[in-house]
């Protein structure tokens, strides 16, 4: 059916265009020509967008196939080698309470201890992370055998105990759970108060510490001092000084769990010290290591890019897991068989050996239950990647992700190998291209070994694991260009994802239930704008840039090609959508004015085309399994999206074409909340900047023209015809008014929760404008001409 409706609109598409240049009559030709340029721009990105989704694929996982394969019956395992990768900066723009349940969640899930390994990633080199991770630790000696005890889900324990709902017990131990959930509830409440009480604590602690040691040394006055009260933290200062501030501090590694034994380890017996029995259960926990890279004045360190290749490269002297998933730090495994899931394709004996990531869609918890804000993006995840996922694969999203180790190190699939061995090394590695580190270089023959189960001891010294995690390793080298994470530019995600496509290599959309992993998302307007800015500005950033998909050569799929050209320059379309909103502005000035004649033609032919829009939104609806709400979400926030945080991303590409800076692009905020009332309280925050402003001129603009025209029809005593006329015209001014919907709640701040009171303003704004018309027409004839603007 879509595919029978795409070709009607084509249809239709042509024969308006058609007929639109054998009529060019218009009242400003200089506008005609920017409608049909507009229209026509409209007409083949919508095209091409639609060409991409002509074939959904939907990967199921059949992960009870791979346990009859690679589980054995004595309880071990031939399932391959994980690393897994959370980064996080800011304890406050990125609460720890978040950043630790999503690290307890990664401890508990379902696959065998003693082959996955997790990085954390701390950019910010702060003492509370450190110490949060050391209490994450502490805690999950419990929180994992209770997991594996009573089978619990989603294994995130903030999420687990605010669950509403739960399904069926499937735990060894039904009489024992109660009085388990009890305990560690308790246990949980501990820890969180612990956790909450750790930045005082170390202020506490530093500025006794400062008293007793820095009399008589200036450089200890300030210092920030570990638990044991004789060593200063290496890391970044609570009062920031010389070698300990952000930006300026020396790498710091440790080792938090060390990796496991192969055999399972049994917990202890319930006791009056230890009232949980774990005594049949493994209480093994997988290895977690803590890194805090180093950072120097002088060195650009990439964000979120760079920290990324450090854990690439230290997880590759320690455990040199061929696979490797990466999280942000407010995500968490929602669904404990997530990580089979995505092993799952990685083995496919179809194509899994060209498959270099399987991408699984992002979800989120605390967003209002309409969704205001289109932070689902159900269209995106559930229909746009779906499509792409029967071509050459989803694009990278940034987080929620399973690479191949080798893929990022620039090898070629297996697809598109030589096959001569020789030739193949040639051409995949140059001299000094991953940097010095020979034991790294010796590290990645293990790395391309897919079927590699049992994890190899770290031999490399604390040297060379510190060389790897200086600023000057890259030096030099291509990291951040065609290995790794790529550098400079604010999509970092979709840029390396394409960069993996234009090799050859493949990917895979994998959407399960219960969702693979779940994390927050800013339900605040002004966050989310900022969010997107970021998102728009990188696109275009990448099209501008070496990376921009018409270079890529023959390796890439031509209809991936037109993904990644409809991802890039998206918002390009603002320039015509605000020609568009600002045509309105004719209702306040004197004439007829026809964009197009004849109007009648005109108007049949827009409706036609709208409307196959819309069945064709609703098809896509139905095979995607979204709902009519998402759907008007999606188009209502893409509206909003383009008059205020498009404009501002094409500003940046022109600043950057001008050798200037450009836009900085803010780092999204997440807020801890508490309940569910509390959750919803930034929904009401307003927070006035610039990037509201464009919006707010389109929506006056709009209702200045429904008022004005109001007042031309009292002024001038329209007729019925000339009334319904007029209402054609405006039924443009309403709709725009209607998709703007969301952004006028969101300014309201508060008064939103009672939207009957926007509805109210709305019509009081029409009316004042009409009444101010008709006074004015008193005192400037020339106002009575009359207008139409079609």
């Amino acid at each position: 059916m879509a595919r029978l409706l795409t070709l009607v609109r084509v249809i239709v598409v042509i024969l308006f265009f058609t007929w639109r240049m054998r009529h060019r009559d218009s009242d400003a030709m200089w506008l005609w020509w920017i409608s049909v340029v507009g229209d026509l721009w409209f007409g083949v990105t919508w095209l091409l967008n639609q060409i991409t989704k002509l074939r959904p694929r939907k990967c199921v996982p059949s992960i009870s196939v791979l346990r009859d394969h690679l589980d054995q019956p004595d309880g071990g395992s031939d399932l391959p080698l994980l690393d897994v990768f959370i980064n996080t900066v800011d304890p406050v723009d990125e609460p720890m309470l978040y950043t630790m349940n999503s690290i307890l969640s990664i401890l508990a899930t379902d696959y065998p201890v003693e082959k996955y390994a997790t990085y954390f990633s701390d950019d910010g080199g702060s003492l509370v992370h450190y110490e949060g991770l050391q209490l994450a630790a502490e805690f999950a000696a419990s929180w994992v055998p209770f997991c594996r005890k009573h089978c619990v889900e989603p294994r995130a324990p903030e999420s687990y105990f605010w669950a509403k709902m739960r399904g069926e017990y499937a735990g060894s131990a039904p009489k024992e759970f109660l009085d388990d959930h009890r305990r560690m509830r308790a246990a949980y409440e501990e820890f969180k108060a612990r956790l909450d009480g750790l930045s005082a604590a170390i202020e506490q602690r530093s500025e006794a510490c400062n008293r007793a040691n820095g009399k008589d040394k200036e450089e200890c006055a300030n210092a920030t001092w570990m638990a044991d009260g004789s060593t200063q933290w290496q890391g970044t200062w609570i009062k920031p000084a010389k070698g300990h501030r952000k930006g300026h501090h020396p790498a710091i590694l440790q080792v938090m769990l060390d990796q496991p034994s192969k055999d399972p380890e049994l917990g202890m017996a319930a006791s009056s010290d230890h009232p949980l029995d774990f005594s049949a259960v493994d209480a093994r926990l997988p290895m977690l290591v803590y890194i805090a890279r180093e950072k120097r004045p002088g060195y650009d360190h990439q964000k979120k890019a760079g920290a990324m290749n450090v854990q690439l490269r230290v997880s590759a002297l320690l455990s040199n897991a061929p696979f490797i998933i990466n999280f942000d730090g407010d995500h968490y495994v929602n669904n404990s068989q997530a990580f089979r899931a995505a092993i799952c394709f990685m083995l496919d004996p179809r194509d899994g050996a060209d498959t270099a990531f399987v991408q699984f869609p992002q979800r989120f918890d605390d967003v209002d239950p309409t969704d205001r804000y289109c932070n689902h993006n159900r269209m995106f995840f559930d229909a746009t990647l779906l499509g792409l996922n029967g071509i050459q694969g989803p694009s990278f999203v940034g987080t929620g992700c399973m690479f191949r180790r080798v893929a990022l190190y620039s090898a070629d699939p297996p697809r598109w190998r030589p096959d001569d061995a020789k030739e193949a090394k040639a051409s995949r590695y140059r001299p000094n291209m991953f940097g010095k580190s020979t034991s790294f270089i010796n590290s990645m023959p293990a790395a391309a070994n897919q079927e590699r189960s049992v994890p190899s001891p770290a031999t490399v010294g604390e040297a060379e694991l510190a060389d790897a995690m200086t600023c000057a390793y890259e030096d030099g080298t291509e990291w951040g260009n065609d290995v790794g994470w790529v550098y400079n530019i604010a999509t970092e995600d979709v840029v390396t994802g394409f960069r993996l496509h234009r090799t050859g290599w493949r990917s895979t959309y994998c959407a399960m239930e219960p969702d693979a992993f779940r994390g927050t998302a800013p339900i605040n307007l002004t966050e989310r704008l900022y969010q997107i800015l970021r998102w728009s500005g990188g696109s275009l950033e990448m099209f501008f840039s070496r990376f921009c998909p018409l270079l890529a050569g023959r390796r890439l799929h031509p209809m991936q090609r037109v993904a990644y050209i409809n991802m890039t320059t998206y918002p390009v379309s603002t320039f015509f959508i605000c020609m568009y909103y600002l045509y309105p502005v004719m209702w306040l000035f004197q004439g007829e004015f026809y964009i197009q004649r004849p109007f009648q033609t005109f108007a049949l032919f827009v409706v036609v085309i709208i409307a196959t829009v819309e069945l064709i939104g609703m098809v896509e609806i139905r095979w995607a399994g979204l709902t009519l709400l998402d759907w008007v979400r999606n188009e209502q926030f893409y509206i909003i999206g383009t008059t205020g945080v498009y404009p501002m991303a094409m500003l940046h590409i022109l600043l950057r074409s001008l050798g200037i800076k450009g836009v900085s692009f803010k780092l999204t905020a997440k807020k801890l909340t508490g309940g569910a009332r509390e959750r919803l309280a930034e929904l009401y925050d307003v927070q006035w900047v610039p990037l509201l402003v464009p919006t707010v001129v389109v929506m006056a603009v709009n209702v200045a023209a429904i008022g004005a025209a109001a007042g031309k029809a009292i002024v001038e005593r329209w007729s019925a015809a000339q009334v319904a006329g007029a209402a054609s015209g405006l039924v443009f001014n309403v709709w725009m008014l209607l998709l703007l919907y969301p952004f006028a709640l969101g300014i309201m701040g508060r008064w939103s929760k009672r939207p009957y009171i926007l509805f109210i303003v709305l019509v009081t704004a029409v009316a004042a404008t009409a009444s101010m018309y008709v006074a004015l027409a008193g005192s400037l004839p020339y106002l009575h001409s009359g207008i139409k603007l079609v």
